[in-house]
């Protein structure tokens, strides 16, 4: 298992934080990696939502929802070469605080196999990079709403 973990402070009410990110169809404006995401089925937790990538499409089920404090869910990649076994969790922690609301990005990943685990080892600048991005542009589009 390989957890990675990054956060920040916005200068937003948790509530309009909250707003965007509990919402499949605003991830591709500031979740790094995402061009499209929407809801297949349901809400809350169990709710079913397709997130797609650069090279793939990915089934994405919320394990964790508490409004408006957390939202988690559980990617499994489909199409060639994709591994049942592997998976990825993400974590969106929101809490509020006197002047805005900090918001903590956490991802969990369980390689499927040696191989993919020692790449993953090797990508995990990037990958807290790309969280640090998807923090920075979560800023941008609060301070666009605001």
């Amino acid at each position: 298992m390989m957890l990675i973990e990054r956060s920040a402070r916005v200068a937003a009410p948790i509530e309009a934080v909250w707003d965007l990110v509990q919402r499949a169809e605003h991830l591709p404006d500031w979740l790094a990696g995402v061009r499209q995401a929407e809801v297949i089925s349901g809400e809350g937790v169990g709710r079913r939502q397709r997130v797609h990538a650069a090279r793939r499409a990915l089934d994405a089920e919320v394990i964790a929802y508490q409004e408006p404090t957390l939202i988690a869910w559980r990617e499994r990649a489909e199409g060639a070469g994709a591994r049942a076994e592997a998976r990825t969790e993400i974590y969106v922690e929101l809490s509020p605080e006197e002047d805005g609301t900090t918001v903590r990005l956490i991802m969990v990943r369980w390689p499927a196999g040696p191989v993919s685990g020692a790449l993953l080892r090797w990508g995990m600048r990037r990958i807290g990079a790309d969280l640090e991005g998807s923090l920075a542009r979560l800023t941008g589009c609060l301070a666009a709403v605001g």
